[in-house]
């Protein structure tokens, strides 16, 4: 059976955080590609306060067996006290895409 594919979720506060992570992830190979989607809003709860942030949400395409190796290096470099990871298992997809993704971020 092939490895599982994660589609995982994190916001940075600005494009040079995203960009500096995302290459990182990438150089590293713990992930195989990372897109940034520029004007995120997001609102949250944080010490006692409801706030609203512009962020950089990035997708993060890597393996299962990347994950703990990926969250480490991403909560080390991360500008955030507490970043955002969240991993999605992909289930369905382009089975060509789902291999290239399990070939580039290979360690």
């Amino acid at each position: 059976m092939s490895e599982p594919v994660l589609l995982c979720y994190c916001c940075c506060p600005d494009a040079a955080s995203a960009r500096a992570l995302a290459e990182a992830l990438v150089g590293e190979r713990l992930a195989a590609c990372v897109s940034h989607l520029p004007g995120v809003r997001s609102t949250y709860r944080w010490q006692g306060e409801v706030t609203s942030d512009s962020e950089e949400l990035l997708l993060i395409k890597t393996t299962a067996g990347r994950f703990d190796t990926l969250k480490a290096r991403l909560l080390q470099l991360h500008p955030y006290e507490l970043p955002e990871l969240i991993a999605v298992p992909v289930t369905h997809g382009h089975d060509a895409y789902l291999d290239w993704v399990r070939a580039n971020a290979a360690g």
